[in-house]
């Protein structure tokens, strides 16, 4: 999902004012994805300044939280990594007297599986991961293949990035070998999906996240991407579209949560509440060009979001999003090691 506001870990350290400032809070988000103007009127209405911090994947927040010592205190993890973060005791229940707007959650996002009842989270954005292509370069006429990245056609190869997010990554080689479960045991699927995947890599360029910019200025011409990266991209390059895998794509969910450990906890949850406000959250989705999850948000939206190929599926490929579930370890240990031998 970036270099938006990314605040220097070790600078805030060194300044002493990281954890123990009482006009802050600080935030562990992915790159590039939290609007400028959502931090500004938050400081402007509470007079609390908001400090953030990049991440590139979820297991790269995962480890760093485990870790201790960080200073954040808010996170925002994707839906097959919210049960872990509660399992593991490094998120705490929302505030229900600071936090007293959940009423504004919509309906489908309420009573979801990774949180039920929404005691620990509330949404960030959500959205689809699919295929970026420049349709100038390439020959073909059907962007909704993931082939065009695991089995390039000449004119893409050399020119590909994938983002390094293992999740969806693996999940979508798994439906696009054959199966429509993510976590699936079958052995010689796995297989496959390894061999898919260490063979495709020599005709990728990188394994990167923040390549709006790289896309828009043509440095890269195909790629696995979300779906709200790829809006920006056509945005400022209208040849790019964006392609609906017909074997399958994943729907997933960003959500916002109080750490554990954190130092500024009341801060945090009046965060919190504040991007349940409708016409917040449409800052998130106006900036970054996803769906936000807030009944009441699409009249402060762009219009421009109203009617995007990256935001309205095709009807006859809506059935091949499916929404992210966590694997069952020995499951998630699998596919660890296949990912582990793609980075190498």
């Amino acid at each position: 999902m970036k270099k938006t506001l990314a605040v220097s870990l070790a600078a805030l350290l060194a300044s002493g004012g990281f954890a123990q400032a009482q006009g802050v809070v600080n935030l562990y988000n992915w790159g590039n994805y939290t609007s400028p103007e959502l931090l500004e009127r938050f400081e402007a209405e509470t007079g609390i300044r908001v400090n953030v911090t990049d991440f590139d994947s979820n297991d790269t927040a995962l480890a760093r939280i485990r870790q201790g010592g960080h200073g954040f205190d808010l996170v925002v993890p994707s839906n097959t990594y919210v049960q872990t973060w509660v399992e593991e005791g490094l998120v705490q229940p929302l505030d229900p007297e600071i936090v007293t707007d959940r009423g504004n959650i919509a309906p489908q996002w309420v009573d979801v599986d990774f949180d039920p009842g929404r005691e620990y989270s509330v949404p960030w954005a959500w959205g689809t991961t699919g295929v970026v292509v420049n349709t100038a370069v390439f020959q073909g006429d059907d962007i909704h293949d993931l082939g065009l990245i695991l089995d390039p056609p000449p004119e893409l190869q050399g020119r590909i990035n994938v983002i390094p997010e293992m999740s969806d990554v693996m999940t979508m080689a798994i439906y696009y070998a054959g199966s429509d479960d993510s976590c699936t045991d079958d052995m010689e699927i796995l297989r496959q999906v390894r061999d898919m995947l260490m063979a495709a890599k020599p005709h990728w360029l990188a394994l990167d996240y923040g390549t709006v910019d790289s896309y828009a200025a043509g440095d890269l011409d195909a790629g696995m991407y979300w779906n709200g990266a790829s809006m920006r991209v056509r945005l400022q390059n209208p040849d790019f579209a964006y392609g609906y895998p017909r074997t399958g794509y994943p729907v997933w969910m960003d959500n916002l949560m109080v750490l554990s450990d954190a130092q500024n906890t009341e801060n945090a949850m009046k965060f919190v509440n504040f991007v349940l406000q409708p016409e917040n959250a449409a800052l998130i989705s106006n900036f970054a060009r996803y769906a936000n999850g807030i009944t009441g948000s699409e009249p402060y939206m762009d219009e421009v979001m109203q009617d995007a190929p990256e935001i309205v599926v095709p009807a006859d490929l809506v059935d091949a999003g499916r929404f992210g579930q966590a694997c069952p370890q020995e499951i998630t240990d699998i596919h660890t090691q296949i990912w582990t031998e793609l980075l190498q």
